[in-house]
């Protein structure tokens, strides 16, 4: 790395300016060019791992300078309250069928990943690990941690999980002919957590809704009773 360039990359700030630097050059290619691959969250990733490798910081170091990032989690999780109160006369309408959809869901999201993952040879701290990845990085990381997993690793397959549910979600509930503002969104939440949640709210404020509602039972549900269904495994 060159002199000139050293003093930018010691910046304290540097690490923060380069992480909402990407997402925000991401966030706008994505809606100029309209393909579908070029997903903000993969594509800002891909540029701040590119830049970090080029400069020889370590994720440490990193992680270090985006604290305030992962301090902000918390709320902006919250904040996804906001469309559901705006939403919720139509909420209270489909109460139970969104409950037994994300009852379903959370049960096949978690037994099709043990059951495929144990059929491939996967070891038993994998398997915990891969477990919750369909809920938010937070829930996850504590769940797998308190299964005997990798947290670490954890928010790994729940970003890889929100990225192939944001990318793919939208044509193959399309294909299918799912079209509905409710089913479009829970679909989305209940797979691909704040990722997908983010997508749909790109197709309407009532998808956006609906996806928060799905994520967000979806982590209680999961924080509640995976590990006690991991415990026995």
């Amino acid at each position: 790395m060159s002199a000139f360039l050293e003093p930018v990359v010691g910046h304290p700030l540097f690490h923060l300016a380069l992480t909402l630097t990407a997402f925000q050059a991401a966030l706008h290619l994505s809606k100029v060019s309209g393909i579908v691959f070029l997903q903000p969250v993969l594509v800002s990733a891909a540029v701040v791992i590119a830049v970090l490798t080029f400069a020889g910081i370590s994720y440490d170091d990193y992680l270090k300078g985006v604290s305030i990032l992962t301090l902000l989690l918390g709320p902006a999780t919250v904040a996804l309250a906001v469309p559901l109160y705006q939403n919720l006369s139509r909420i209270r309408r489909l109460l139970w069928p969104i409950v037994i959809t994300v009852s379903l869901g959370g049960i096949v999201a978690s037994v099709s990943t043990l059951l495929l993952g144990g059929l491939m040879g996967i070891d038993h701290q994998l398997l915990m690990t891969l477990a919750p990845k369909s809920v938010t990085s937070p829930i996850a990381m504590l769940v797998a941690n308190q299964a005997g997993g990798i947290a670490a690793l954890a928010a790994v397959f729940v970003l890889l999980t929100g990225i192939l549910g944001a990318v793919f979600g939208p044509s193959l509930l399309s294909l299918c002919r799912v079209t509905h503002p409710a089913a479009v969104g829970m679909a989305l939440g209940l797979t691909a957590h704040a990722v997908g949640t983010s997508r749909a709210l790109e197709e309407g404020q009532e998808h956006g809704a609906y996806a928060a509602l799905a994520m967000s039972l979806m982590g209680v549900g999961t924080a509640i009773f995976l590990p006690l269904a991991l415990a026995t495994i």
